[in-house]
């Protein structure tokens, strides 16, 4: 079959590798002069930045990717563990430090938390006994019609914990300010708060702690590199630079694509890579689709986005690892401006990626390139980015300095930005989300729009808006998805 793709993200990228793999003819429409979506990097001055995802989880799932296009992941890329994991930083001056080496993690949850050891561990068993009830039955599982769902077991269903949230949970194991603060942290992985979403989202702590988070050498756009020149040796066409307008449609069935250029692509089958939102609002014509389902569309609530600032300095900072945290004071208040007052928080918890502590050259000798991440609320009228980038900016690296990051300022030599107004604008990921959608409910697995669409024949669905979620793994997940819908419907 002729299948055309809309995006060559990381999902677009998977699903050509695996569509071409079957032997089918693909052809990849990107509206941006090169691959991989959000995942992507900048170069300048002699510092070096991915611009996207800074960690690599779950390595097995792009293993049985590569496996399936004929290599293998040794083949490909080189991972490389990071020890410590992360560096985290409280208000209060306490520093904790969550390493690779478990007993070596336990000393130091000895040392601020006595207190919670035991629960330290209790916590870990419990996440990972959510992995394997949530892995195969909605991980793993297209969950899109009801072969699917019958493979659900009901005991599986009722022990995820779907039924309070990340922080009630956490709350009540541990005892611990810092280990409470520490856990809730993850939700922020795929775009939630972990004030409403569900504890079922407590797998994740397993699958970074328990499973390990992983570094690729030259960087994590090394990724989507690898990625397109695979699909290239299977076969498939890349045309950047060619945003698609409009996905055409003949009796509720996809036809093809039409390009901003005015040019209309006939294909048997579309996938789009785009967010699935705009893909439904935007790219399809009114006629082809109900009022009803655009406006439903339209209410799916996205994750949050995120502001980021990279800064290449002249300096090292000896205490900065690989990925480092700094704590916000109150953390209810933080998630409550981002997800409920929809602002940017007075009081962020930073993220500092600092890539050229494990690789040199990402910056000049004696020198750091600092990635800095602070969540964001997706784009609203209740935030004026135009206005307060700048400012906000400054401010972050005024509390960075006071954070032990000393006259930050005066060592910067390159700074640039990236607010959710530039992440819709280049990847129109809806309102500038950037984990796709939100998980803030109980039943996010079930509501979250599946990978094949069931009112438009012949149209599927990939990337973090789609099932089952956000992030290089569950992205990769949805191609997979995707390509089996496409072998069980039309094949």
């Amino acid at each position: 079959m002729n299948i055309s793709i809309i995006g060559a993200g990381i999902g677009g990228l998977s699903s050509a590798c695996l569509l071409a793999a079957k032997g089918h003819k693909i052809e990849v429409f990107e509206k941006n002069e090169s691959a991989g979506g959000k995942m992507n990097e900048l170069k300048e001055d002699g510092f070096r930045f991915d611009t996207g995802p800074s960690l690599l989880t779950m390595p097995f799932v792009l293993q049985r990717l590569y496996e399936e296009c004929g290599t293998s992941l040794h083949a490909e890329l080189e991972l490389l563990p990071l020890d410590p994991i992360c560096t985290y930083f409280y208000q209060d001056g306490t520093t904790f430090t969550n390493y690779e080496d478990h007993k070596a993690t336990l000393k130091e949850i000895e040392r601020i938390a006595p207190e919670d050891l035991e629960a330290y561990e209790q916590f870990l068993g419990y996440a990972q006994a959510l992995y394997h009830r949530t892995a195969d039955a909605f991980i793993f599982n297209p969950l899109y019609d009801f072969s699917d769902f019958r493979q659900l077991n009901l005991l599986s269903f009722f022990g995820i914990d779907a039924f309070t949230t990340v922080s009630q949970r956490i709350d009540s194991m541990f005892t611990s300010s810092y280990l409470r603060q520490f856990f809730k942290r993850f939700t922020t992985y795929n775009g939630s708060s972990p004030y409403q979403a569900p504890a079922t989202l407590n797998v994740i702590p397993h699958v970074e702690i328990n499973l390990g988070g992983h570094y690729i050498k030259g960087g994590l756009y090394t990724l989507a590199e690898s990625l397109e020149a695979l699909a290239r040796s299977l076969g498939v066409n890349f045309h950047y630079g060619a945003g698609v307008t409009t996905i055409l449609t003949k009796n509720k069935k996809a036809q093809g694509l039409k390009l901003e250029n005015g040019e209309e692509i006939y294909s048997d089958l579309v996938l789009s890579n785009s967010d699935v939102t705009e893909t439904i609002t935007q790219l399809l014509p009114d006629e082809a689709i109900p009022t009803w389902r655009k406006q439903q569309a339209e209410s799916i609530e996205p994750s949050c986005s995120g502001f980021v600032l990279m800064l290449g300095i002249d300096r090292k900072y000896e205490h900065l690892s690989h990925h480092n945290i700094f704590f916000s004071e109150d953390y209810k208040t933080e998630f409550r401006q981002i997800f409920r007052e929809k602002v940017m928080p007075e009081d962020p918890t930073i993220y500092v990626a600092n890539t050229s502590h494990s690789d040199h050259s990402h910056a000049p000798e004696g020198g750091s390139n600092l990635f800095i991440l602070v969540n964001a609320p997706y784009l609203s009228d209740q935030y004026d980015w135009e206005t307060n980038k700048k400012a906000y900016g400054d401010n972050i690296i005024t509390e960075l300095e006071k954070r032990g990051l000393e006259n930050l300022s005066a060592h910067i030599q390159f700074r640039e930005n990236i607010t959710p107004e530039d992440f819709y604008e280049k990847y129109r990921s809806n309102k500038g989300s950037i984990y796709g959608t939100s998980s803030n409910s109980k039943f996010s697995a079930f509501i979250r729009p599946r990978n094949k669409s069931r009112n438009i024949e012949g149209l599927y669905f990939t990337g973090g808006s789609t099932h089952p979620g956000g992030g290089i793994p569950l992205v990769i997940q949805s191609a997979f998805n995707a390509a089996n819908l496409i072998e069980r419907y039309e094949e």
